[in-house]
């Protein structure tokens, strides 16, 4: 007979220890916010919105989303202008309807991405993330009601 004998533990605990500790990071690092941007979610007023680079280029960066219409891209005359190739010159549009904000690719070269999935448009949501480019947001919308 041959058999071969698994050099790891042959119930897969060291991969799946592996797999909750890579989680564990990525949520934490994801999950945190500095006292100053705290405090700039806890000041927004009704209405607005802010998104936070969590990763990428200017990492902490924050751009207020004040407007019913704001542009996302490397041209800039950009609402929020990202200054990476990995960005198209007019990537995205974020609107606000009603005191909802959605997201809508602009027929991106790299796409835009929403927890994760490539989309089109789609409604953003408290604490989700976005990523245009090499930036990953985290969106915050006011707690205040409009």
């Amino acid at each position: 007979m041959n058999q071969q004998q698994n050099p790891s533990n042959s119930n897969g605990d060291d991969v799946e220890s592996t797999r909750n500790f890579a989680e564990d990071i990525v949520a934490s690092e994801s999950d945190q916010l500095s006292e100053e941007d705290q405090a700039a979610v806890a000041a927004l007023p009704a209405g607005n919105a802010l998104l936070v680079v969590r990763r990428g280029p200017n990492k902490g960066a924050r751009f207020l989303l004040d407007a019913d219409l704001i542009t996302v891209g490397r041209h800039p005359n950009s609402d929020v202008f990202l200054d990476d190739v990995t960005v198209s010159r007019r990537h995205a549009e974020i609107s606000r309807t009603s005191g909802e904000f959605s997201v809508k690719d602009l027929d991106s070269l790299n796409g835009t991405y929403y927890q994760g999935a490539r989309v089109e448009s789609t409604l953003l949501t408290n604490g989700s993330e976005l990523q245009i480019g090499k930036y990953h947001f985290t969106f915050y919308s006011s707690a205040r009601n409009a």
